[in-house]
Parts: structure tokens; C-alpha cells; sequence
């Protein structure tokens, strides 16, 4: 687990959208209704849950199995093994896919940037099998790296069976995981995020829009991927920045292409419309400076290692109240990031995060003299 997943771990156990709303539930109003077998709206910044509905029932994922893919692709690239003006060779098996296509053709020569914006804007299943056959070979290869990806990123409820989504008894995933994997997708590789927000692309002399009409509806919106199946219905992540706040939502299982735009409208607005996420803290900024005993120095500063982001209630952030406990006495050596005692958050008088607070700087044990000089005035305090 890296340190982006630790932070949305916290974030999501130790300030959930349960507490928030609890906190203040006269400055939100409800939910809107959804019409969506399924359906998560959370906070980027925060990794809040702002609304949900049966958010780990196991679904067919469709073509948001393509986020995957493409999270594998992006990963292969930054680690040098793939490269964007790399010619994919278009296998029988990509060439006869059936489903959504970006119609590549053995005869004619195709990148790997071209699939990678096949694959996004035109949903292309052969776009799909070509980059997962240049990464790993073959597809059924390549769906073991997709389940051993989706385990890292603590995906707990998915497993891949293909690169592209089309139906498989075995091929699931859930509402939370999406949203853990959208989140990874612009958190880890920004650079490729703007490829989602393009609204049309030409291959192979073939324009195809992309299917996620609200690039067209709202100007806030910048992705992400839609997905179709008779079994699965209309599924959409989408993705909107506003304010410097951002919010994914996923809509799962809707009746049509429109009404999945428009129930994932309600969601991103809704979410920014009544909430903010302010950053309470910055990263290694010392809270407080702590006595040491037996240390090189007297005091240590404590904080976090992260920046620390809430989503709230709008107009909430002012009445927040800190309390910082730490561990006493407090004895070197100290390592930096070493935890030394935890922050809690209240508002309004109730609890609505505890999180733990880290050594900003290593602290070494003092020498002889010093030590014992501390060991005596602990003696007597």
C-alpha cells in the first residue's frame, strides 16, 4: 500500500460522510433521488463519501473495465517498458473484437498513443486486446496483472476476467472500487487525465464521439468513462472540478445513455453545491512543539506528513475545534513519521475525525549526561 492509499484509507475510516452529516444534517439536504441500480459520489481531495447506495454490491462493470486497462497502460509507459510512439502490432484478436471498436487493422500501422485514445474516447475493444497483448503478451495474461493491481490499490471486491468489460460470470467489481480507481487514475497519472475530457477522436479516418455526454452539458466536467451491457445497463464515472474542489461520481446501471448523464449531474452537483473541503493542515507544518526527554533537542514538532483535507458542510470549517494528545512522556530517539500522538476533530461539540499526528524531524538520543539528567527530573515529575 503506498502513500496515497494510506492517506484515503484514513481519510475514508477516520472522517466518514456518516460523521460529517451527522455533525450538522440541517446544512445538507438529502441526497437527490438516483435512478441507478447503484451509485457513489466522493470528495478527491478528501476521499470522503458524500452519498451512496449500495456501494460494494457486486456488478458487472461493462467498459469501466477500460479504466484498468488504462491505469495499466499509463503504469507501463512511466516505467519505461512502453512507449507512446511504440507501433502495436493488431492481432486477429483485436482486429474480429467484437462490440464498441477503433476500427485498427493489421495492414495499417497504430501507436500506442493512438490506442490509448481509442481506447478512452471511442471505448475501443480492439484498441483494448492490442495494448494488453503489447504489455503482457496475451489477454488472459493481462488479466492477471489487472487483478493483481486492482488488489494493490485496495480494490477488495473486483476481479477481471478481460481488458475491455464484455460479460464474464467472474468479471465484477463494485461501486466503491471504481471510485477507489478513478482516484488513482488522476492522482497517479495526471498527465494522461486530459484525455478523458476530449470529446471526439479520428482514427482510421473514423470520427467517434465520446460517450459521456456531459463533457458536451457541463463545462465543470473533465471525465470519465462511460459503459454499456444489456446485463449491466448504462454506467457512467464522471468526474467535475469546481472551486478548486473535485468530485467523482459513479452511476451504475441506469436505464439509458441520457439518464445515466443525468442522474450523474445530480450527484456532482449536489456534492459541490453543499459541501467543501477545506485543507485543515498543511504538510509538515509543526501543530505543536513537544517536550522531549533523553533527546539531542528539548522539543520536537508534530504534524502530518500529508496535507490534510475535510469535506464539510458549507460554512462548517469555521467552527471547527482541535484537541492534540500526545504520548507522555515522550522519550528519544524519535523518528521522523514516527506517530506520537493523534489530532480530534469536533463541530458543533461532536466528534467528526480523529486522525494520528507524526514527528516532524528524527530526534537522536541524547549522550550520557543527558539522558541521566532526564532520567532524574522524570524521577520527580
Amino acid at each position: 500500500m503506498n502513500a496515497f492509499q494510506k492517506v484515503v484509507l484514513a481519510f475514508a475510516c477516520l472522517a466518514g460522510a456518516a460523521n460529517i452529516a451527522s455533525a450538522n444534517t440541517l446544512l445538507i439536504p438529502p441526497v437527490p433521488e438516483i435512478a441507478a441500480k447503484a451509485y457513489l459520489l466522493t470528495d478527491y481531495y478528501s476521499g470522503q463519501t458524500l452519498a451512496s447506495l449500495d456501494e460494494t454490491k457486486r456488478i458487472e462493470p461493462a467498459s469501466l473495465t477500460k479504466l484498468m486497462t488504462a491505469y495499466l497502460t499509463f503504469k507501463a509507459i512511466k516505467q519505461g517498458s512502453l512507449k507512446l510512439d511504440q507501433v502495436v502490432p493488431v492481432s486477429n484478436a483485436a482486429y474480429k473484437k467484437e462490440g464498441s471498436v477503433m476500427f485498427i487493422d493489421p495492414k495499417i500501422p497504430v501507436t500506442v498513443n493512438e490506442l490509448i485514445h481509442g481506447m478512452i474516447i471511442q471505448s475501443g475493444n480492439d484498441a483494448c486486446i492490442a495494448l494488453s497483448e503489447a504489455i503482457a503478451g496475451s489477454e488472459d495474461v493481462f488479466a492477471q496483472l489487472m487483478n493483481k493491481e486492482a488488489q494493490r490499490l485496495g480494490m477488495a471486491n473486483t476481479h477481471f476476467m478481460n481488458s475491455t468489460g464484455l460479460p464474464h460470470p467472474e468479471h465484477y467489481t463494485t461501486a466503491r472500487d471504481l471510485g477507489i480507481l478513478a482516484r488513482a487514475i488522476i492522482h497517479d497519472f495526471p498527465e494522461f487525465y486530459p484525455i478523458y475530457s476530449q470529446k471526439e477522436y479520428t482514427y482510421n479516418k473514423i470520427k467517434q464521439p465520446n460517450r459521456n455526454l456531459l463533457l458536451w452539458r457541463d463545462p465543470n466536467v473533465d471525465g470519465m468513462k462511460t459503459g454499456h451491457t444489456d446485463s449491466a445497463g448504462f454506467c457512467l464515472i464522471a468526474s467535475a472540478k469546481r472551486d478548486g474542489r473535485r468530485v467523482i461520481s459513479v452511476v451504475l446501471g441506469a436505464a439509458n445513455e441520457n439518464v445515466r448523464a443525468t442522474e450523474s449531474a445530480k450527484l456532482l452537483n449536489w456534492g459541490l453545491q453543499f459541501y467543501e473541503t477545506p485543507k485543515l493542515y498543511a504538510a509538515n507544518q509543526p501543530l505543536q512543539q513537544i517536550q522531549v526527554w533523553k533527546g539531542e533537542t528539548e522539543k520536537v514538532g508534530v504534524g502530518f506528513r500529508g496535507d490534510l483535507y475535510m469535506s464539510l458542510p458549507k460554512g462548517a470549517a469555521s467552527r471547527i475545534k482541535a484537541t492534540i494528545t500526545t504520548q507522555q512522556p515522550l522519550v528519544a530517539p524519535l523518528s521522523a513519521g514516527q506517530r506520537v500522538g493523534k489530532i480530534s476533530l469536533t463541530l458543533d461539540g461532536k466528534t467528526i475525525g480523529e486522525y494520528p499526528v507524526v514527528a516532524l524531524s528524527n530526534v537522536p538520543q541524547a549522550g550520557f549526561v543527558g539522558r541521566t539528567w532526564d532520567s532524574l527530573r522524570l524521577m520527580f515529575k
